[in-house]
């Protein structure tokens, strides 16, 4: 009897209870190689390949394009060549999770620990809550770990084209074929833009059914005309109309909805859930004023001079520059100032840190956030990157908006908004002016910082916002 092994969804180096086949890359009796690309998940920050743990047969593949899978669920069944050279069992590899507590392990795989949980790390999470430090060794992050090298993720060909994990989703995302896409990367490597290109002028899109013709007359059958007042049609009783004579609809508006509701994934996925854990442990606090901007000398950098404000009032009230722990009372300050920068994506939110703001000057503030915006939206910024921030900022006033309530993620304490900037009326002595304002909300965790320190941070903040330059 064939020795059949279960390979199980390993943590991907983020702390996550699952991440989405995106697309798998061999199917059920196909060969496959050592280290060979398995398959591609989306987890809330990347999209990586899962490397083959075995050389042989793939015998059962757990889920389709599209499913969410546990972390330590089967992801799929393996035939090993007893002729081929394997990787020993406790090798470190990236790949032996066993299952959650309570599934039945294969043999090899790692026994969960005195909590149910396997042993991985859980580095890279979004939100820290404690817990031991262990090494990042047994996880897959835009990475493969074999032995005890990791690999750095780089571009596989698959099907004749290069091209990394993300680009591949996106491909698949807007219906881009690969092979049709002129490469424009080092090496021939297919990048981001390359696919955004070919998804805009439609040069290689995936081939689909011509469209069927439709008579003019079904229109007729697809949107019957609306009864008008006094000519109901024959055999039909004539609808209510309103005053001006218009049709109205007498049925509830839930009898006229539509919609299928689908599985949040990827980002949005667990943004639900950090937005849940939030709401769950914060005891938030905002308050709100705006920013007097009437001094500055010449265009200002308004992103860079926010970081700046924030540099300031960290230093002026400490405690606000801080991480919570709920569970022991306890916060750690911090020397340093990591802002973590809140991106808009239509995959959901990222907040990607901006190391060391303290020590940058406007020109490095603008370099640093545009690199960390294009990593965001080309979806190839470390999970490394996208936590450990001390102190958070929204700048959601960019699109609309003059105050907010911005949600305060556990450990940190604290989270700036800031609004559209706008030109009000202001008093001064002797009568009154225009003043470009800018509202700025500030969020805190009211178990960690007092009113006072919040209230004098804010102070900090505004006064620095209020110097020519």
């Amino acid at each position: 009897m064939a020795d059949i092994k279960t390979f199980y969804l390993p943590d991907l180096g983020e702390g996550l209870p699952d991440a989405t086949v995106v697309e798998w890359h061999v199917k059920a009796g196909d060969s496959i190689k050592l280290d060979a690309p398995l398959c591609s998940m989306e987890t809330a920050k990347a999209v990586v390949d899962v490397p083959s743990p075995y050389t042989g047969k793939v015998v059962k593949l757990h889920g389709a394009p599209g499913d969410i899978i546990e972390t330590g669920a089967a992801l799929a069944d393996f035939e090993p060549d007893p002729n081929a050279k394997q990787r020993a069992e406790a090798e470190a590899t990236g790949h032996h999770h066993g299952p959650k507590k309570g599934v039945e392990r294969s043999v090899g795989s790692p026994a969960p620990d005195d909590a149910g949980n396997v042993i991985a790390s859980d580095e890279g999470g979004e939100v820290q809550t404690g817990g031991t430090d262990r090494e990042d060794e047994g996880t897959v992050v835009g990475a493969m770990v074999s032995g005890n090298t990791v690999h750095v993720e780089q571009a596989a060909s698959i099907g004749g084209v290069k091209v990394v994990p993300a680009v591949r989703a996106l491909a698949k995302k807007l219906k881009v074929d690969l092979t049709r896409v002129r490469p424009s990367g080092a090496d021939g490597v297919v990048t981001m833009q390359d696919v955004k290109n070919a998804a805009a002028n439609g040069s290689a899109a995936l081939g689909a059914a011509p469209a069927r013709a439709v008579p003019a007359s079904a229109g007729r059958h697809l949107a019957p005309e609306l009864p008008q007042p006094g000519h109901a049609p024959q055999g039909q009783q004539r609808g209510p109309v309103s005053l001006a004579g218009k049709p109205v609809r007498t049925a509830p508006p839930s009898v006229q909805a539509s919609g299928q509701p689908e599985q949040l994934k990827g980002v949005r996925r667990n943004m639900a859930r950090v937005m849940a854990d939030a709401h769950a442990q914060v005891v938030p606090t905002t308050l709100v004023d705006d920013a007097d901007l009437h001094a500055w000398i010449g265009k200002q950098d308004i992103t860079a001079r926010l970081i700046r404000a924030i540099v300031a009032a960290c230093k002026t009230v400490p405690a606000l520059n801080a991480w919570f722990d709920g569970k022991n009372l306890s916060r750690t300050l911090h020397p340093q100032v990591d802002i973590g920068i809140a991106v808009d994506t239509d995959d959901g939110l990222f907040v990607p840190a901006l190391r060391n703001a303290d020590v940058l000057d406007a020109a490095g503030v603008r370099a640093a956030v545009k690199r960390l915006r294009t990593q965001v939206e080309d979806r190839s910024i470390p999970a490394s990157e996208l936590s450990g921030y001390t102190i958070s900022l929204s700048n959601f006033g960019m699109f609309a908006g003059r105050y907010a309530t911005p949600v305060v993620v556990p450990p940190t304490v604290a989270i700036i908004g800031a609004g559209k900037l706008s030109h009000d009326v202001v008093a001064v002595i002797g009568g009154i002016e225009v003043h470009r304002r800018m509202p700025i909300s500030l969020t805190f965790d009211h178990r960690a910082a007092t009113g006072g320190e919040a209230a004098r941070f804010l102070k900090a903040l505004l006064d620095d916002l209020a110097l020519p330059n």
